[in-house]
């Protein structure tokens, strides 16, 4: 009798579990078929979507405006235009009339900032990233998957005190919690440095990702101050 109780439940467990799939995959297409952002564009980048496998620059959130391509906890940007005073040049005023804090790494300066020696990795010069982060924050970026899979991700940043962040893909959380280790060096001199004491995190997710038009979101959950630069993305090998 047990085997046959056991038997007679695998067709309602394996229909549960298509059908749960099912859902899943409906209420993907359900998103990207309601959502509004568009991917990035400007007069030097004119690529639109970024493709995957590659790196990701977070700076080439999607536009749309806050609630739809981000929610940033107030509308300046802190780094465009602020940090960075508008004086007509691109990375001076990158994006400085939207809510998302933007910035870009800067060398070849006295005292040194993204090219110091307290950092892990010494990034590339005039990188773009997303910077100020707060709990709560989010970003979208629309993406080109060449072909679907798991893929993972290596992480470019600075975290002066450490957080947590996590990606959903087509608007279903994907990886829960991800840890950002700190970037705090005690030995550099300079205090406000500690923003910029560059790190990889590699293979900090790992996500599955359909083909064709994707749309990732970056959440911000816990620690905040965080700039983020690039996620690279690679398919992960069976």
């Amino acid at each position: 009798m047990k085997r046959l109780l056991t038997c007679s439940r695998t067709p309602y467990f394996i229909l549960a579990i298509f059908f749960t799939a099912s859902i899943i995959g409906a209420s993907m297409t359900d998103y990207l078929a309601h959502y509004t952002g568009t991917p990035y564009h400007d007069s030097l980048y004119k690529s639109g979507a970024q493709r995957i496998p590659g790196t990701v620059l977070c700076a080439y959130y999607d536009l749309g405006g806050e609630g739809v391509a981000y929610h940033d906890t107030d509308a300046k940007n802190n780094g465009s235009g602020v940090l960075n005073p508008a004086d007509g040049t691109y990375l001076h005023e990158f994006r400085m009339s939207e809510g998302v804090d933007t910035s870009f790494t800067k060398f070849n300066l006295d005292p040194q900032i993204d090219d110091n020696s307290f950092e892990a990795v010494k990034p590339p010069a005039n990188l773009l990233y997303v910077g100020w982060t707060e709990p709560g924050e989010w970003f979208n970026i629309t993406v080109e998957v060449v072909q679907a899979g798991e893929y993972s991700a290596d992480l470019l940043y600075t975290s002066n005190r450490g957080g947590t962040i996590s990606l959903d893909v087509n608007g279903q959380p994907s990886t829960g919690a991800l840890i950002i280790a700190t970037t705090f060096n005690a030995v550099d001199p300079i205090a406000w440095r500690q923003w910029h004491h560059w790190n990889l995190a590699p293979g900090i997710a790992k996500v599955k990702l359909p083909k064709g038009k994707t749309v990732l979101t970056v959440h911000i959950l816990t620690g905040g101050q965080m700039n983020l630069a690039t996620l690279t993305f690679k398919k992960v090998s069976k």
